[in-house]
């Protein structure tokens, strides 16, 4: 029997991955953080694509795209992000990659050439993703969709708690700016913008905890 496609969006630090992660294993799924993968061409970007004002080159990214090999491995029940044979999840979580996503995830040839990577993946099943365009764009015809959302200062904490946690230096403010900031960015941009899906199933978890959101979406999970 074909276990189910879910697609799951939302702002950032609504905890979509680790919500999915936890969700996949309860459900034995394989799980995919699309947001990842966009976190990675970023990185790549920086470290390869940068111009003398130190700005991101697009066209010369454009041009590079074929010397990127995103995949992820399982490490201790994790699937880690890889860049070419090395693991870079600690670096696409920093800030210069928080600051410069949004400029790389609304260009139409990175989401172009993500996308394949992402439905080939959904087609057999038994997957969930999260991202911000799963739902309307990626996998429109997905079995569930869910979209989450929060309150800025609820995010704002717990992205700033996610970063401290990883020894990544920052403050408050600056968290607030760059949530804001990539939200504006994710929902006005032309290509494949945040937004909730019609069909999706809208869910607020400014005062929930992640355990409370993970029962309620797989209370509404029939299929397994």
């Amino acid at each position: 029997m074909r276990k189910p496609v879910i697609a799951i969006d939302g702002y950032s630090s609504t905890g979509k991955s680790s919500i999915s992660k936890v969700i996949a294993k309860k459900l034995g799924l394989i799980h995919m953080d699309t947001g990842a993968l966009y976190r990675g061409v970023t990185y790549f970007a920086i470290l390869k694509c940068l111009n003398e004002n130190g700005e991101i080159n697009l066209q010369q990214l454009f041009s590079t795209l074929d010397e990127i090999k995103l995949e992820f491995k399982e490490v201790d029940d994790e699937l880690i992000l890889f860049l070419n044979g090395n693991d870079i999840s600690k670096e696409i979580r920093g800030n210069q990659v928080s600051a410069h996503v949004s400029l790389i995830a609304c260009q139409k040839e990175v989401r172009d050439y993500l996308m394949e990577t992402q439905r080939s993946i959904a087609e057999k099943g038994g997957v969930i993703l999260d991202g911000r365009d799963i739902g309307t764009v990626v996998l429109p015809n997905a079995d569930y969709k869910f979209f989450l959302t929060a309150s800025i200062d609820e995010r704002t904490k717990r992205r700033f708690l996610e970063l401290k946690s990883l020894g990544i230096e920052t403050t408050e403010e600056e968290v607030k700016h760059n949530l804001i900031t990539r939200d504006k960015i994710d929902s006005e941009r032309e290509v494949a913008p945040l937004k909730k899906a019609d069909d999706a199933i809208l869910i607020d978890n400014s005062s929930l905890t992640k355990k409370e959101t993970i029962d309620y979406m797989i209370s509404l999970i029939s299929d397994i």
